[in-house]
């Protein structure tokens, strides 16, 4: 097994630079060269790549590239960013690097920014994977928080009364507990042991990122999933207590082009053990020529 190298870079961006990460150039196993595959990174993560999936995506065809968002790593603070607005930075982080095209894949606060992506970008996103993913806070017919975890609602509560109540709440030192299950527990000992490395680090910046995400979640998104225009494939776990699996329910009776795959007995991060078969799905839909 080879190792995958990773290529750090400053991008210009709205608001200042953004700090990228490129797993290219590489070539698929056909010879064609390999669709880029951006990762959206989850709450509070730095953007680096998944170590987990970088060898299958190789195998696979596919080129990881990432980026920290905005408040992040070595990206500019952008308070008050929309869910939305990741889609001008995925654009400069696709240009720097010559990308005319990609797909998008996103984990837990990454999903809305994938769908972002899909939603903003015609013609340059062409398929996208959502994984334990939010919906919109003004879904019709959803009931938002039911079934969250207790401080995980508690916080996301604080950050839809504003930006002073969310600082409040993260300044309260409320311990958050995400109710991982015993499936993410044991994940979290396996290889996605490395989200370590990109929680830490990013925790250890403090809060203000934190809140800038999550006012961006339950503000408005500044699109509607019925802008995807793309194959959209929706992986959440049955026992998800981080983002609750009805988040994925919905998005799938009102994305255009959606399926939806219930992982049973996973939770919010054990239902990463399926990302392989997504990078797969993925791969099915990169175009011809």
């Amino acid at each position: 097994m080879s190792e995958t190298h990773v290529h750090e870079l400053d991008v210009p961006a709205p608001g200042g630079v953004v700090h990228a990460y490129d797993t290219g150039p590489a070539t698929a196993p056909d010879g064609r060269p390999a669709l880029p595959l951006v990762w959206c990174h989850g709450t509070p993560n730095l953007g680096a790549p998944p170590r987990p999936l970088l060898e299958p995506a190789r195998r696979l065809g596919l080129r990881f590239v990432s980026y920290d968002r905005p408040g992040y790593g070595g990206s500019t603070a952008r308070p008050d960013r929309s869910v939305g607005s990741a889609a001008a930075d995925v654009a400069a982080v696709l240009d720097a690097l010559g990308l005319a095209r990609c797909a998008v894949i996103g984990h837990s606060g990454g999903g809305p920014h994938a769908l972002a992506c899909a939603a903003l970008l015609p013609g340059r996103v062409v398929a996208a994977v959502s994984g334990a993913g939010l919906a919109p806070v003004d879904a019709d017919g959803l009931d938002w928080f039911d079934g969250m975890a207790a401080s995980g609602a508690a916080s996301l509560r604080a950050a839809a009364a504003g930006r002073a109540a969310k600082e409040a709440h993260e300044r309260s030192a409320h311990p958050y507990d995400p109710e991982f299950t015993e499936a993410d527990l044991t994940a979290l000992q396996g290889p996605w042991a490395w989200f370590e490395e990109v929680v830490g680090p990013a925790a250890a910046q403090g809060p203000a990122p934190l809140v800038d995400d999550d006012l961006a979640y339950v503000a408005p998104w500044g699109f509607s999933p019925a802008d995807v225009h793309v194959p959209v494939l929706l992986l959440h776990g049955a026992d998800d207590r981080v983002v609750p699996v009805a988040h994925a329910r919905w998005l799938a009776a009102h994305l255009p082009d959606a399926e939806l795959r219930i992982v049973p007995g996973t939770g919010h991060i054990s239902v990463l053990t399926a990302a392989e078969d997504a990078l797969r799905w993925v791969a099915d839909h990169r175009p011809a020529g």
